[in-house]
């Protein structure tokens, strides 16, 4: 029994069959297989913190912490500024337990009620 999902064996290979690799001819020079480089890469030189460029001079510790929370603080004022409407709503939403917002919505939802039902009344009679 043969397979009926493979390829039908040759008895000898033909090299002109095989369309999947082109021909080299062999006097074709060998391929250099490593790139080069004109420039060699230089490693090394004095480690350099996150951030900093390669022309400042050293910052010591003192100077870090001062800058950080000079940023902690303009950070908190931007966050105290007034947004807007949107953002007031926003923050009123957020204070609102899960109680509030809840009842909230059971009293729209009765307010609506209501409301079909005083349409409906009127529309019978």
């Amino acid at each position: 029994m043969g397979n009926i999902c493979g390829k039908p064996k040759l008895a000898a290979p033909d090299p002109s069959a095989q369309h999947d690799r082109p021909s080299i001819p062999s006097t074709a020079p060998p391929r250099n297989t490593r790139p080069t480089s004109s420039v060699p890469k230089k490693v090394g030189g004095p480690p350099r913190t996150l951030g900093s460029s390669s022309a400042a001079p050293p910052q010591s510790a003192e100077d870090a912490r001062r800058k950080a929370a000079e940023a902690a603080e303009a950070r908190a004022r931007a966050a105290k500024a007034p947004k807007g409407k949107l953002a007031s709503q926003l923050q009123e939403q957020k204070k609102q337990t899960r109680i509030d917002t809840l009842g909230a919505a059971s009293r729209d939802e009765r307010r609506m009620r209501d409301a079909d039902a005083a349409a409906e009344a009127r529309a019978f009679n």
